[in-house]
This record gives C-alpha cells, structure tokens and sequence, in this order.
C-alpha cells in the first residue's frame, strides 16, 4: 500500500518517517520528496508498506497525529495525474510562418508568434 503523508515538518528525515510506519509493520520503503534545486523538503512524502492491513492501521492512527511539532495528513496515495506534454516550439520559423511554441494537452503546439503576421492560433 501506498501512503501519502503531508503536513510534515522540514526536519522530518526519511529515517524518520521510516521509523515512525515501522511501529505499524513492514515498511518497504520512506521518501520525503525533497526540491529538485535546493534538496530541501517540500513537506510530503510516500511511504510503501506491504501489508495493506498493517497500512491502513497507520493511516487510521496516524491522520491528525502530532510529529514534529506540526499536525500531519495521512491517506492512501492516488496515482500520478497525467500531465500535459509540451510540445516544443520549432524555432522561429525563417520565413515559412514561425515555429509552434506553447502547449495542448494532444501533444500538438498551441499556436507562436508569426513574423509576418503576428500571433497565429492553431
């Protein structure tokens, strides 16, 4: 099962988190999702346990518990929602119209800036 835990402290370490599941059973693995550019913790993370009984114990005692000072949220993960593709641009186009630029949720581009005619919707 995995679960989404929110609401953490910034000091909150995935040995922690891991610790803190383990006292419900079988903890596969803990991550705090940290910033991709600084490494600081955006104040979530996932843990996965095996057993989805021992899971939803976790959940159940632990949404609305105190850690760390600050209330925390703990529910089932959800699956990723698609994102939207961005389609690219192709450049500016010499002559021919311009590139595409922008973005839709087909994949296809969103429209661009034409030099000769100003901005085109696709």
């Amino acid at each position: 099962m995995n679960i989404y835990i929110s609401g953490l402290s910034y000091s909150v370490s995935d040995a922690d988190l891991n610790a803190l599941f383990a006292e419900y059973g079988e903890v596969s693995s803990a991550k705090i999702i940290t910033d991709r550019d600084s490494g600081r913790s955006k104040g979530f993370g996932f843990v996965d346990m095996p057993n989805d009984e021992e899971g939803q114990k976790a959940i159940d005692e632990l949404n609305g518990a105190e850690l760390d000072e600050k209330v925390i949220s703990v529910s089932v993960a959800r699956p990723r929602a698609e994102r939207p593709s961005f389609g690219g641009g192709g450049g500016r186009g010499r002559g021919n119209g311009g590139g595409g630029g922008g973005f839709r949720r087909d994949g296809g581009s969103g429209g661009g800036f034409r030099k000769e005619g100003g901005y085109k919707r696709y």
